[in-house]
């Protein structure tokens, strides 16, 4: 159940079958056993805001902001399910991450699964690795004249980040994989780095997000595209870091 405080989730498409939110950083998309402790996700927030039962569509992990597809009917849920199988969604994502970056680069490294205690219960812990796709491009360069770790200085780049399959934690995981961290990633991130953005920088979530979802209405083939402007607070730290506008 949605808190009273808790602020509406802002709406960024609907039609009479589909719905799409700007996911806050925070905010599980269903009821998960990584965090028992939580009772806020946004599955049951948008179902109590607009009043009818909402299916998600994908995942968002719960430190990543940005768009989030939900179908409103059964029926375009099990339309729209094909499309994210067969890579026929475009997503962009932007993200921060430590040291200096390729101006572009293309990683296709297969990741085992993480499964989830509860919603992945049944999921066979042996399966082998997955084929995953990622392509980037280097949209700013940074340096921070701040020792960090062994390093004298501090040195980030802002990403643009398209995935091409649908892994659970691909992005963050394969950042880690070619040495460039995606910031404030307390799982697969650079624990010195973290603790710089937070405490000089007051950084405290993790500087990835969904910025754009383009894909056919499952019903009429229509190409629609949702796009989800940079939160405040990723805004204020690509400020404090002075990566060009």
């Amino acid at each position: 159940m949605c808190a009273d405080t808790d602020p509406p989730l802002p709406v960024l498409y609907r039609d009479e079958h589909l719905i799409a939110i700007d996911k806050p950083a925070g905010l599980l998309v269903h009821r998960s056993g990584i965090d028992r402790h939580e009772t806020r996700f946004a599955m049951q927030m948008l179902r109590d805001q607009i009043g009818q039962r909402v299916y998600p569509l994908h995942r968002l992990d719960k430190p990543t902001s940005g768009v989030l597809l939900f179908a409103l009917d059964a029926d375009t849920a099990r339309l729209a399910g094909p499309l994210f199988e067969s890579q026929a969604v475009t997503k962009t994502y932007v993200a921060v991450v430590r040291g200096w970056a390729e101006e572009t680069g293309h990683i296709d490294y297969p990741l085992r699964e993480i499964p989830d205690a509860i919603t992945d219960a049944r999921a066979a812990a042996d399966k082998p690795a997955q084929a995953a796709v990622t392509d980037y491009r280097c949209l700013a360069r940074v340096e921070l004249p701040h020792p960090v770790g062994r390093y004298s200085s501090a040195r980030y780049s802002l990403l643009e980040l398209r995935p091409h399959t649908g892994r659970k934690h691909q992005l963050r995981r394969h950042m880690k994989h070619i040495f460039h961290p995606i910031v404030g990633d307390t799982t697969h991130g650079d624990g010195a780095h973290n603790r710089f953005v937070r405490d000089h920088l007051d950084c405290r979530r993790l500087l990835l997000h969904c910025t754009s979802m383009v894909f056919p209405d499952p019903h009429s083939g229509k190409v629609l595209d949702v796009t989800a402007a940079l939160p405040a607070d990723f805004e204020r730290v690509l400020r404090a870091m002075g990566v060009p506008a």
